[in-house]
């Protein structure tokens, strides 16, 4: 009786495993109906739920209007999200520093004026 239990065991351990790393490929062919899941649009009230949202930096006149758009940036997103847990900071200053860092990608300086030492300013 134990020898039956093992190789059941040992069978369906296969199976679930089996199933587990093929998932991609069979997952999108089974009948989910629309009611059960539904998938959740990468929108503005999406983005505010998550904390990309503040005072400075406001999101609810988009979700309010019925914005349709997709909403903020993925990448960005995510690297501000990164930088708010790395540097344990709020959603304002991890904001601010990830645009400074893509003015030091884009030779910018933190004020918004070009390091180029051929630029000419008229002001």
């Amino acid at each position: 009786m134990a020898y039956i239990l093992y190789s059941l065991s040992l069978f369906l351990m296969v199976l679930a495993t089996a199933l587990y790393i093929t998932r991609t490929r069979w997952l999108p062919l089974l009948p989910i109906p629309e009611y059960v899941y539904t998938r959740l649009p990468s929108s503005f009230a999406r983005d505010m739920e998550t904390g990309l949202s503040s005072s400075a930096f406001d999101l609810s006149a988009n979700v309010a209007a019925g914005d349709s758009r997709a909403g903020l940036d993925e990448q960005g997103k995510k690297a501000v999200q990164k930088i708010m847990k790395s540097r344990r900071v709020g959603f304002d200053e991890a904001r601010r520093i990830y645009t400074e860092q893509r003015f030091a990608k884009n030779n910018i300086g933190p004020d918004g004026l070009p390091r180029d030492p051929k630029f000419v300013s008229f002001s």
